[in-house]
């Protein structure tokens, strides 16, 4: 999962951008990146780690110029502690392009090879973004004659992005001395937002992974691009913009609602804080049904993504509500750190119980969802042993028995909890003495309730559907191994850092 965005503005956007990365610092804490266009030259500077560690003031000043796309990651594909995998990423021909991904390409492989024997196009890196991009690029070229290029060309490579690229993306890119363009697959997978501010009379575009950005950095929502759409914003903010997909369909991902977006965002038209107050009515009618005895004292989320979840779920079922775990601020969100380890240790360092909630009680906690376990298991004993004398656990998501493909790190079914185990194997597992899980049926409800218009989702990691129908067996089994050798999935991170003016003013097409 990533964070990107993409500015058009009449001032210098190195400022918004960087206040836009952190309000999406949660979807990515490995590398964060920033590129602006000033005339025709670009301006990158990129490295790992946090939004506020990777750039300084000497950094800032470098990056000027009226239009920008930034990006923070948490890789999905290809390796974290390699920093030429950090976005943005730029290539020289045609015009000179950066572009920022948010998603996973499940043809990645396919194309690169594609790239190499037919369009020869060098890939330099394991990241599918990079292939992406090259695509993009590909296409721009074979669309254009001589050194002018034109809105048109620009939606037909578009269109050949969506024929040949399989997955989840969501795009923003920027060609030199044009402008910036923005488009999202043809399921709308992964979330894209664009919002305006009016700046003395003249209009100013920004483009989001989520809504609380626009909020934040006083732009107003406008509306999502849709699934397949390709959007254009000149350097004069001109906007144009053009469905690109045969067959589009909205189809956004499910678990962006349960775990991933912030509360205060609003995606495909429905408010997320919305969407989990309402899994917390579907979830504690599961509760009334698997607990018909009720003899549970007190209701405590696992802070912070299942708060409003909680707190519905106590009202709904009459029962205090109460906070029995405080959290440290300062320690990376557990479930995106790299490597079981570090995750297994951090969990510690992050929740500390209130001892006095605990004593003597049956406590239900509740929790977004339970995807390898881990860090449900310290909590269960934690709360043992602070002394509970009960500990039921809700997950206001169904059980994750599927890979995820499209942007979430869970790829391997043997790193799922729920993988080959029922709900009561699952409760042994992490030491409680009982699972309730949300039914899928009754999650999606939920986040109808908070837009009737959304008729469709992608629930892959629920029910094993995958929309894009090229996953099979053989693709998951070789994703797993990739997985699994040495290098596939990093433990750390580099202190490196990428810091580059890109003059592409004399470059030629290919």
């Amino acid at each position: 999962m990533c964070g990107i965005l993409g500015v058009v503005s009449n001032s210098p956007v190195n400022q918004l951008l960087y206040d836009g990365l952190q309000l999406l610092q949660h979807r990515g804490q490995d590398a964060a990146g920033i590129v602006t266009a000033n005339g025709d030259s670009f301006h990158m500077h990129k490295g790992s780690g946090m939004v506020r560690d990777v750039f300084r003031t000497r950094n800032m000043r470098s990056l000027v110029g009226n239009a920008g796309i930034a990006h923070v990651r948490y890789p999905t594909a290809g390796s974290a502690s390699n920093l030429a995998e950090a976005q943005p990423f730029y290539v020289n021909s045609p015009f000179g392009i950066v572009l920022a991904h948010n998603g996973n390409l499940t043809n990645a492989d396919e194309l690169k090879d594609d790239m190499f024997r037919h369009d020869r196009r060098h890939i330099n890196t394991n990241s599918d973004s990079e292939v992406l991009l090259n695509v993009f690029a590909h296409e721009l070229a074979s669309r254009v004659k001589g050194y002018e290029l034109n809105v048109d060309a620009v939606f037909g490579a578009v269109e050949a992005v969506h024929r040949r690229v399989r997955g989840a993306y969501a795009v923003v890119a920027l060609i030199a001395g044009y402008g910036l363009v923005a488009f999202r697959d043809p399921n709308g997978i992964r979330p894209l937002v664009v919002g305006t501010a009016d700046v003395e009379g003249k209009t100013e575009y920004m483009f989001s992974s989520e809504s609380v950005a626009l909020d934040c950095s006083g732009f107003s929502l406008l509306r999502d691009v849709a699934p397949g759409e390709c959007v254009f914003v000149s350097m004069n903010g001109d906007f144009e913009s053009r469905q690109c997909a045969a067959q589009p369909v909205l189809a956004p991902c499910l678990f962006e609602f349960v775990y991933f977006a912030r509360p205060d965002s609003v995606i495909d038209g429905a408010s997320v804080y919305q969407a989990r107050l309402n899994m917390g009515v579907t979830l504690a009618e599961k509760v009334r049904r698997a607990l018909p005895q009720i003899d549970i004292d007190v209701v405590m989320p696992i802070p912070d993504t299942s708060r409003a979840s909680a707190l519905q779920l106590a009202n709904h079922l009459g029962l205090p509500y109460r906070e029995g775990f405080i959290k440290n601020r300062y320690i990376g969100r557990t479930f995106i750190m790299p490597g079981q380890g570090v995750r297994k240790k951090s969990v510690r360092q992050k929740l500390n119980p209130v001892a006095c909630e605990f004593k003597g009680r049956n406590v239900l906690l509740v929790d977004d969802s339970i995807v390898r376990g881990t860090t449900s298991k310290e909590i269960v004993q934690m709360a043992r042993d602070a002394g509970a004398n009960k500990v039921y656990f809700a997950s206001a998501a169904p059980a994750v028995r599927f890979p995820n493909v499209y942007g979430i790190d869970m790829p391997t079914r043997a790193e799922l909890l729920a993988t080959g185990r029922d709900e009561q194997q699952i409760a042994a597992e992490i030491g409680a003495d009982a699972v309730i899980y949300q039914d899928l049926d009754a999650l999606i409800e939920a986040v109808q309730g908070a837009n009737s218009a959304l008729e469709r989702f992608d629930t892959s990691c629920f029910n094993g559907e995958y929309l894009t129908g090229d996953i099979d067996e053989a693709y998951l089994q070789a994703v797993e191994q990739r997985r699994g050798k040495p290098g596939g999935k990093d433990e750390g991170g580099s202190s490196q850092m990428i810091d580059l003016n890109l003059n592409v003013a004399e470059q030629n097409l290919m």
